[in-house]
């Protein structure tokens, strides 16, 4: 298949990163006024979800109209911070991690859940569930309004929440979505970027409940209530701890696991992936790399490239789905075709034909491919 056309190099890098040329120019000679324009999509920025699990939140706002500024924000970054962050130090890598995070303001809260006695408080309000018990204690979930959900209290009381703790000594907040009693496999989901679990939790019903799966998903150092700062490390570590926890608190065997990635979330569950072996993997939307985002000329994997898919991606032994949109303007679709072509347990892809980046879940063929793949190719591989 071919693949869809491509932006001016230098135009398409900027657009990578959310940083469009023109704004950045402005940025850089201080003659931006009258606030800053909307930024291009960041990576793995909220995804368009379809009617039966939408999320609300979408990170990215119009002009702000307002008076002139002197040192205006830019994707969260002031004019002083872009500074440092093009200057300190000075490497591709680094820029290509240092804007692929945007965390969005947090959704939901994990609070300590008391121990019910005959005197104990009566039924918890809309917005919060009960978890099932763990160290420390149990734990409720209280989702604001941004959170969106899109079901009941009977839906909403499938979900259980906890927190772990990684290598790295985070925080890592966990979500285990009961869609379907004895279900074959569960789903282990790493998010897109500007999203996080209190956001996702209407999509992962909706998705379980169609591919008769349950979910297990958890939120990033630095996104919802997880503790710490957003960093390529931290995403290893974080995906490690959703594993042992999903490994040892509901006794789930790796040959009944899916990892499951979308846009960002490709980068710790192909890690994990080429680490472990497991029933299947997803790749939504992939990256080879950070700097073949940022820099799409780039024809090599250099020392301190961020997020380095394609070099992991030959080392997983499981069957991989990929999935990506022809027409993806965040993450270009040759991201996907060159991971399938270095992967050898590809199956066959689903290439979206004029999809974008956030709107694959929209397209019939999308929920087509993932039950032709879980309920008929995966059992089959297995005879």
């Amino acid at each position: 298949m071919e693949t869809c056309g491509r932006e001016a190099p230098w135009d398409s890098a900027w657009t990578a990163m959310g940083l469009g040329p023109g704004l950045l120019t402005g940025l850089l000679s201080g003659a931006v006024a009258g606030g800053a324009p909307s930024p291009r999509p960041r990576l793995g920025a909220s995804p368009r979800l379809p009617c039966w699990a939408r999320p609300g939140g979408v990170v990215g706002g119009g002009p702000g109209g307002g008076p002139a500024r002197a040192a205006p924000a830019m994707n969260g970054l002031s004019l002083s911070e872009l500074c440092c962050l093009f200057c300190c130090p000075p490497c591709p890598g680094r820029i290509a991690a240092k804007l692929a995070f945007l965390p969005p303001e947090a959704t939901y809260s994990l609070v300590p859940e008391p121990e019910s006695g005959p005197g104990g408080a009566g039924a918890a309000p809309l917005g919060t569930l009960r978890a099932s018990s763990g160290a420390p204690g149990r734990w409720k979930l209280h989702l604001t309004e941004r959170a969106d959900f899109q079901y009941s209290q009977r839906e909403l009381d499938t979900i259980e929440v906890f927190p772990t703790k990684s290598a790295r000594g985070n925080r890592v907040s966990c979500m285990y979505v009961r869609c379907v009693p004895g279900a074959r496999y569960t789903v282990l989901f790493s998010h897109g970027n500007a999203v996080d679990l209190g956001q996702m939790s209407s999509f992962y019903i909706g998705l379980g409940s169609r591919l008769h799966c349950n979910i297990f998903s958890y939120d990033y150092s630095g996104y919802g209530a997880s503790s710490g700062r957003p960093s390529e490390r931290n995403l290893y570590a974080d995906i490690d701890a959703a594993w042992q926890a999903l490994r040892t608190r509901y006794g789930i065997s790796p040959d009944s696991i899916i990892l499951y990635g979308q846009s960002i979330g490709t980068v710790p569950t192909v890690d994990l992936a080429s680490r472990y072996e497991c029933a299947a993997v997803v790749l939504h939307s992939p990256l080879t790399s950070g700097m073949r985002v940022a820099f799409p000329d780039t024809k090599k994997t250099y020392c301190f490239d961020a997020f380095p898919n394609i070099e992991k991606v030959s080392k997983i032994t499981s069957p991989v789905l990929i999935i990506h949109g022809t027409e993806d303007e965040v993450i270009d679709f040759s991201h996907g075709l060159a991971l399938y072509e270095r992967c050898p347990k590809a199956v066959e892809p689903l290439w979206v034909e004029g999809a974008g980046h956030n709107d694959i879940e929209l397209y019939s063929q999308y929920l087509e491919r993932l039950r032709r793949f879980i309920s008929q190719e995966l059992p089959s591989q297995r005879a």
